[in-house]
């Protein structure tokens, strides 16, 4: 075989190895295998406008969209890494279809597609046109990816940094069109990790 060929034939083969090999970040558990913390997978990175989603049957994060435009929050940028809890499956939200646990982590901005053990401090609660929507809050299981070091809980985080709550609402609420949401309530991380066992798939 002439090597051109042999070198086009390895490197299609070598392609359809890789689109066959991509992770299904849907179908990943929701608790790691090792030490058994909680998963959020990345979306959106901590400081970026750009909405961006998982796409479960292409297995691609990419941009969200509507009416051809691609969708950017017109606030400031997101204030911590926006994106979901694999294996769950929620239902009775403004979505039409249901979608994973959404979560956010107070950390460093991580790129889309990465996967962080997480300890949730707290369940916000979200009115988004008249729907009720809840987010798991969440830091790093791993103390040196935390950007607030003591808040290992709902409690703590009120105590020690008791602004980050108000900034928080202040972003839901205006993360999308004006007076769509609202904040409905907080909960402790209790109710945060009872929400997620409630929606296991």
């Amino acid at each position: 075989m002439p090597l051109r060929w042999l070198l086009l034939f390895t490197g299609l083969s070598a392609g359809l190895l890789l689109a066959g090999c991509q992770t299904n970040y849907a179908d990943l558990p929701t608790y790691s295998a090792e030490r058994h913390l909680l998963q959020v997978v990345v979306e959106m990175p901590a400081g970026t406008n750009q909405e961006r989603r998982y796409n479960a049957e292409t297995h691609q994060f990419g941009p969200v969209q509507q009416a051809g435009a691609s969708q950017a929050v017109e606030f400031l940028p997101v204030p911590g890494n926006l994106g979901f809890i694999p294996g769950t499956r929620t239902s009775g939200t403004s979505s039409a279809t249901p979608h994973p646990v959404p979560a956010l982590v107070l950390a460093e901005s991580q790129p889309a597609g990465t996967v962080q053990e997480v300890l949730p401090v707290a369940l916000l609660l979200l009115d988004v046109g008249g729907s009720l929507e809840q987010v798991v809050l969440a830091v790093p299981a791993r103390p040196a990816q935390r950007i607030l070091p003591d808040a290992t809980d709902w409690v703590t985080l009120n105590r020690r940094y008791p602004g980050v709550r108000q900034s928080l609402s202040m972003w839901f609420q205006r993360r999308s069109r004006p007076g769509e949401t609202r904040i409905a309530g907080w909960k402790d991380e209790k109710a945060a990790e009872q929400f997620v066992r409630r929606w296991l798939e």
